[in-house]
């Protein structure tokens, strides 16, 4: 059931707000679901990267890995997402970098 029309079937259920704890899933009627997806088109994601301190014009929630999942949720631009990903690729490659020096 929707969460705000009791009275209806929900059609979706969306991710709502995110912290330390977990997240909340908001469950929408089609109604409330249409109206989400105008208000996401309008919505203004800029604002200062928690990350590199400068002003982007669009910031995604992220947690920092090493915090773990109980680490607070960042406002992050896309770049210092890219650069973490990036980071995260190279060092995941040297775990197994020996891997076929045993074969005989």
């Amino acid at each position: 059931m929707c969460d705000d029309h009791p009275d209806r079937p929900a059609v979706a259920r969306i991710q709502g707000e995110t912290d330390s704890f977990g997240s909340e899933m908001d469950d929408m009627c089609q109604e409330c679901l249409q109206a989400y997806r105008e208000e996401m088109k309008s919505a203004d994601w800029s604002g200062v990267c928690d990350w590199c301190k400068t002003h982007k014009p669009k910031l995604r929630p992220r947690r920092d890995y090493e915090e773990g999942m109980a680490g607070r949720v960042y406002e992050v631009c896309d770049d210092c997402i890219k650069k973490e990903n990036d980071d995260l690729e190279k060092e995941a490659g040297t775990y197994w970098d020996d891997y076929g020096d045993y074969d005989d």
